[in-house]
C-alpha cells in the first residue's frame, strides 16, 4: 500500500494512507513510499525516491499532474519561509503540529500520485539494496546535532569573515545533511542548509567536539590505489602503498611523495608512459569494467563517461561505495550502543566513542580494513586528532 510520511523525523510518527492520517497506530500493510523518514523502519518498504536515482518530485512528475505538485509546493514552499523568517527551527518541531491538516492532506495526496507513477514506470535499480541501506544511515546522520564549541579556538576567530562564518555554523548548521545523488559517481556531497563537512576548512574541524569521550577516525592508507589494486585481482601490500610503490615501480630511487604525485599523474592520464608496470594493469581493467561507454562497477553502477575519465570515474565510484558499505556495517555493529558515527568524511568514517564500547573497536577496524590497510586516529576534537594503536 502507497503511503507517505508526514514529517521526517523519527520521534514525529505519522502517515497518510488513503486519504487518511495515522498518528497512533500505524498500518501494518505499508509497502511504498517516496522516500525514506522515521515513521516506519519496515525494511519490506521500497522508496520511490532510490528507483528514480535521486531525482526530485518534481522531475518524476507526470504532466497531469504537474500543475497541481506546483501548487502544493508553492504553498508548502510559503509556510516553510514562514517558519525561517519566524525563526521556528523545522528540527525541533513536527510539521504537522504546525502546517493545517487540509492542505498536509493534499500535499500527501500528490505525492502518493506521484510515487505511484514511479513505481509503474521505473525499474528497480540494480544497486538498489546498497542505496536503500546507505540512505538510511545518512537519514540517522542528519538528524545528529553537532556539539559544536568554539572553547580553545581562539586562533580561529581573529579573522573577522571566519568568526562569522563559525557563528553562522554554531547557530544555523549544526547538522551534516548528505546528498547521496550529488555526483555521478556515488560520492557523498552535502545540501546548501548542511554543515559544509566535506569542504570546510581542515582547522575549522576544530570546533566540532565529540558528544561522549573522544572521536575515532578510520580512513584508508591510499584508498583510491588500493582500489585500483583491488581491481586488478592483485594482492594489498601490508605497508605504506606510497612507500610500497617508491620501491617497486621506479628504476631509480625517488621520496614518498615524489612517487604519489608521479603515480597519480600516470594513473589518470591515458597518454603517460612514466611508468612501465604490469601490477596496475591499467587497461586490462577497462576491458573488464568499461563497455560500450559505460563503466559497470562492482556496486553495480552504470556511469556513462568518455574513455580518458573512464578509469577515474571506476576507481572513485567504486572507492565510494566501498566506503558507504563499510559504514553501514559499522553502523550495524554499534546498533543499541552508546557510540555512533558521526559523520562520512570521503574515505573516512568518524565515530563518536564512548569508552563503554572498547571492546568493538578492534572489530571495527577489522570490519573496515577488509584486506586493505588503514589508519585509526582519536582526539577531543575533529582536527586535533593522534594515531591509535589498536
Amino acid at each position: 500500500m502507497i503511503f507517505q510520511a508526514i514529517d521526517d523525523k523519527s520521534e514525529c510518527i505519522g502517515v497518510y494512507v488513503d486519504g487518511e492520517f495515522h498518528f497512533d497506530k500505524i498500518p501494518t500493510d505499508l509497502t511504498k513510499t517516496w522516500r525514506c523518514s522515521g515513521s516506519t523502519t519496515d525494511k519490506n518498504v521500497e522508496y520511490a525516491h532510490l528507483y528514480a536515482s535521486g531525482k526530485t518530485l518534481y522531475e518524476c512528475c507526470p504532466m497531469s499532474l504537474l500543475t497541481a505538485l506546483e501548487g502544493v509546493q508553492k504553498k508548502m514552499g510559503a509556510y516553510v519561509k514562514s517558519f525561517s523568517i519566524a525563526k521556528v527551527n523545522l528540527n525541533e518541531h513536527c510539521i504537522f503540529d504546525l502546517i493545517p491538516h487540509d492542505f498536509l492532506m493534499e500535499y500527501c495526496e500528490v505525492k502518493n500520485l506521484i510515487t505511484e507513477y514511479v513505481f509503474e514506470n521505473y525499474e528497480k535499480p540494480l544497486n538498489y539494496n546498497h542505496l536503500d541501506s546507505v540512505e538510511k544511515l545518512l537519514h540517522k546522520i542528519r538528524y545528529q546535532e553537532l556539539n559544536l564549541k568554539t572553547n580553545d579556538c581562539r586562533e580561529l576567530l581573529t579573522s573577522s569573515k571566519q568568526r562569522n562564518q563559525i557563528r553562522q555554523y554554531t547557530k544555523n548548521q549544526k547538522y551534516v545533511d548528505y546528498n547521496l545523488f550529488g555526483t555521478v559517481t556515488g560520492r557523498l556531497t552535502t545540501k546548501s542548509n548542511s554543515f559544509p563537512i566535506l569542504t570546510v576548512r581542515k582547522e575549522i574541524r576544530k570546533i566540532i567536539k565529540p558528544h561522549n569521550d573522544l572521536f575515532i577516525s578510520l580512513d584508508y592508507n591510499g584508498a583510491e590505489v588500493r582500489t585500483l589494486l583491488d581491481l586488478c585481482g592483485e594482492k594489498q601490500p601490508q605497508i605504506d602503498i606510497h612507500e610500497w610503490n617508491a620501491n617497486h615501480l621506479f628504476e631509480q630511487e625517488v621520496t614518498r611523495d615524489e612517487c604519489k604525485v608521479r603515480f597519480f599523474a600516470w594513473v589518470y592520464n591515458p597518454d603517460s608512459d612514466d611508468i612501465d608496470t604490469t601490477y596496475y594493469d591499467k587497461e586490462k581493467v577497462l576491458d573488464k569494467y568499461y563497455i560500450d561507454g559505460y563503466i559497470n562497477t562492482p556496486y553495480n553502477r552504470k556511469i556513462r563517461v568518455e574513455k580518458r575519465k573512464a578509469l577515474n570515474y571506476l576507481i572513485q565510484s567504486t572507492t565510494a561505495d566501498m566506503v558507504l558499505e563499510k559504514a553501514v556495517a559499522i553502523d550495524k555493529m554499534l546498533e543499541n550502543k552508546s557510540s555512533n558515527i558521526s559523520m562520512i568524511i570521503h574515505d573516512e568514517i568518524v565515530i563518536d566513542y564512548c569508552d563503554e564500547d572498547r571492546d568493538l573497536i578492534p572489530h571495527i577496524k577489522e570490519v573496515f580494513e577488509g584486506e586493505y590497510v588503514s589508519n585509526v586516529k582519536g582526539g577531543k576534537n575533529l582536527f586535533d586528532l593522534e594515531e591509535m594503536n589498536i
